[in-house]
């Protein structure tokens, strides 16, 4: 569908994550002489298949380089070619997936700088996710609290497939540190492989882990719910992140219908799962599991209840639409505008300081 994309905010790019060479400047010694020591400083925990197609668009690849590698390949594919005011970068570091806590905390600070320096401070346009190590909750709201000083960095990210699910208490350090400072907290898709990636065990190939994904952030959004994290953090928005959206109108209703029957098992949930949602929760719009037919894709955002729930997002550089189109067909035209820039300045409290 063609939209005008004029002042848009891309709510999910992806810069390379960097290998171990380019983040021991931003060490202290201690640890870079202990990832030379142990022959490590070729490291590389980039968090994404890299020969998966979908990890790359064609026309989006780099040759002899990493997708996402270079900020004025950036400029081109995206920022000049989308009209974007601003785009969030969400870079996919393995570093969380650590089980040493000590070396998961220093990467992800590393990553971060490492960010702040390389991408952020080259064009006034990028925003950025704070890598989190969530493997330990009080390491990740430290880094919440040293990156929060750097009004650049508008969102806090965790993957949808932690070690527990994310509403349980384990968490809540790093959700009070977010909502103190006025930063949602992205779940992107991906995993720490902590436990198996789907209800059913480990599976064989990439194709069921990927499809598994929509299932896994249902079942984040539901505990989030029942445990309460957001009447404890009521402010606190929650961005879901290439999890698709057509699915959440049916499980709106089926977790209303049943928090109906079941509400005293939780009597800290004293609204609905559907207002909750519509308050708390917002999607960014790639991947669109759009139906066929245009028509069914509006009804799914009228029974969505709310037009501010879905961000924009091209996903560079991943491949999940082609040439410019990046809005389905059948998404109405009264959400355009919403979608491609006010929704997210609603979203992200740092990105409001922009808008004159």
């Amino acid at each position: 569908m063609a939209v005008d994309l004029s002042g848009s905010i891309d709510c999910d790019v992806h810069p390379a994550a960097p290998d171990m060479k380019q983040l021991l400047p931003y060490l202290d010694e201690f640890w870079r002489d202990m990832m030379v020591s142990r022959g490590t400083d070729g490291l590389d925990l980039r968090s994404y298949p890299p020969n998966s197609p979908l990890s790359v668009r064609p026309d989006w690849r780099i040759e002899g380089g990493k997708a996402g590698s270079s900020i004025e390949r950036l400029r081109t594919d995206v920022l000049d070619r989308f009209h974007v005011d601003h785009a969030i970068l969400n870079c996919l570091y393995g570093a969380p997936a650590l089980y040493n806590a000590d070396l998961g905390a220093v990467l992800s600070r590393a990553a971060n700088d490492w960010l702040a320096k390389e991408w952020l401070d080259r064009d006034p346009r990028l925003r950025a996710s704070i890598i989190l190590p969530t493997h330990n909750p009080l390491f990740a709201a430290e880094e919440i609290e040293r990156r929060a000083s750097d009004r650049r960095f508008v969102q806090a990210l965790m993957f949808v497939q932690e070690q527990m699910p994310l509403g349980r208490r384990h968490y809540w350090p790093i959700y009070e540190a977010a909502e103190k400072h006025g930063l949602p907290i992205g779940i992107h898709a991906g995993s720490l492989y902590r436990n198996p990636t789907t209800s059913l065990g480990w599976p064989s190939y990439v194709v069921e882990e990927y499809v598994g994904q929509a299932t896994a952030f249902q079942h984040q959004l539901l505990n989030l719910l029942v445990e309460g994290v957001f009447t404890k953090f009521p402010d606190l928005k929650i961005v879901l992140i290439e999890s698709g959206f057509t699915w959440l109108p049916h499980f709106m209703w089926r977790a209303t219908k049943t928090w109906i029957a079941l509400r005293t098992e939780i009597p800290w949930v004293d609204r609905s799962p559907s207002e909750i949602i519509r308050e708390n929760v917002r999607l960014t719009i790639q991947p669109t599991d759009a139906p066929p037919e245009p028509g069914q894709l509006a009804r799914i955002c009228d029974q969505l209840g709310s037009d501010d729930m879905l961000l924009f997002s091209t996903d560079y550089p991943h491949w999940h639409f082609e040439g410019d189109e990046v809005l389905s067909e059948g998404i109405p035209e009264r959400l355009h505008q919403k979608i491609i820039r006010d929704n997210a300045v609603a979203t992200y409290p740092r990105l409001k300081e922009l808008v004159v």
